[in-house]
């Protein structure tokens, strides 16, 4: 397929699985988890379909959920202390990303995109009459808030943030959230806060919502997923957080494009909330990520700095390979060597090579051991 608006396209991501398939390679390129999902869920989804649960929900979703999300939020570390009118159930964090920005962008409008980021975020700006404008993190993964500031201009109208970030696995800090707010705190400017890996801190850090900036608060869209919490991303519900007035110009908008996320999914996620443990599902993730972390360090490929949130793993290769762009290394690794990885150039609009390639660890232990072993054995 060409193009889009002349952006990436996601084939290139399938692309990389697909060539993994081909080659019977180990893949590690999407953050697709290979795991089940906990049965309690599946039993919670049969319970909605004898329930008869299958006509919509209200616009701003199944009352049970919206009331055990409020809990759910009462009782991080960081608390977040939040009304009825300030959630809204969505059908995916694209559909949350691509409304928020629907909201408030009129024609010509600037907004900030931070890179390396996702690949839909460019898109859907362009899709919403809006201009995007780049930023590049520092070699280290860091903000340089001046450089950040020279991307704001009279035109700016919102910034994109995510955290933890994919692919670097980064998270951003209290203090990261107020130096942003001094930025945008004198104009009209608003947050589309990405946090779909909320539960997916490691080594003692604790998630810290945008929402928690008690000035960023009623300026932000914050965007979660419970696709990626429960490793269910095929149910496709997740969830908004927004000030009542910004919920209101949400969901206004909401009714036109999709109305509601599924019914019996609702129902499911609702019952699973009262059940869920946030402190396993990260102490099982976590235990992935250093197990992936332990064995590729016995590869030549270097990892500068172990992910401190998300599912995914960057690694440097350019002990292996100083000629190689990093797509081309990809597609070597994946057909050659058989593991099968995404190059970071692929997160930024217009980098056309790097040093580094991602990895994904949301997968079965099985699978990181085989794929990591293997190539200690063939680097």
């Amino acid at each position: 397929m060409e193009n889009i608006y002349g952006f990436n396209h996601y084939s290139f991501f399938t692309e990389m699985s697909e060539l993994a398939v081909k080659n019977n390679s180990f893949d590690l390129s999407l953050g697709l988890p290979d795991f089940d999902i906990d049965n309690r869920m599946r039993e919670y989804l049969k319970e909605a379909a004898d329930l008869n649960n299958h006509n919509y929900e209200p616009l701003a979703g199944n009352p049970l959920l919206v009331q055990n999300v409020i809990t759910f939020n009462i009782n991080r570390k960081h608390s977040i202390r939040l009304i009825e009118n300030e959630v809204t159930i969505v059908p995916c964090a694209t559909f949350a990303l691509y409304t928020s920005l629907k909201c408030i962008l009129n024609q010509g409008d600037e907004v900030v995109i931070i890179q390396p980021s996702y690949y839909t975020y460019g898109p859907s700006v362009f899709m919403n009459g809006g201009v995007p404008v780049y930023y590049d993190l520092e070699n280290d993964f860091s903000v340089n808030w001046e450089k950040l500031q020279n991307c704001i201009s009279e035109k700016t109208k919102a910034v994109i943030v995510n955290s933890p970030q994919n692919p670097t696995g980064k998270i951003w800090s209290p203090d990261d959230w107020q130096q942003l707010y001094s930025l945008i705190k004198d104009r009209e400017i608003y947050l589309i806060s990405e946090e779909i890996y909320d539960t997916y801190c490691f080594d003692g850090l604790e998630h810290y919502s945008a929402f928690l900036h008690p000035e960023l608060r009623k300026r932000t869209f914050g965007i979660f997923s419970f696709g990626k919490m429960f490793h269910s991303t095929g149910w496709k519900v997740g969830y908004l957080l927004a000030s009542e007035d910004l919920t209101a110009k949400f969901r206004c908008h909401q009714q036109y494009i999709s109305y509601g996320a599924s019914a019996p999914c609702q129902h499911a996620i609702a019952k699973y909330l009262e059940v869920f443990d946030p402190s396993a599902n990260q102490l099982f993730m976590q235990g992935k990520r250093d197990l992936f972390y332990e064995l590729i360090n016995q590869t030549p490929l270097i990892v500068e700095k172990k992910a401190e949130g998300a599912v995914f793993q960057i690694a440097n290769f350019r002990s292996v390979s100083k000629t190689m762009t990093d797509v081309e290394f990809s597609k070597w690794l994946t057909v050659e060597k058989k593991v099968s990885c995404l190059p970071l150039s692929a997160f930024y609009n217009s980098k056309q090579d790097s040093d580094y390639i991602r990895f994904s660890f949301a997968k079965n232990d099985e699978l990181i051991i085989n794929a990591l072993e293997h190539l200690r054995k063939v680097l």
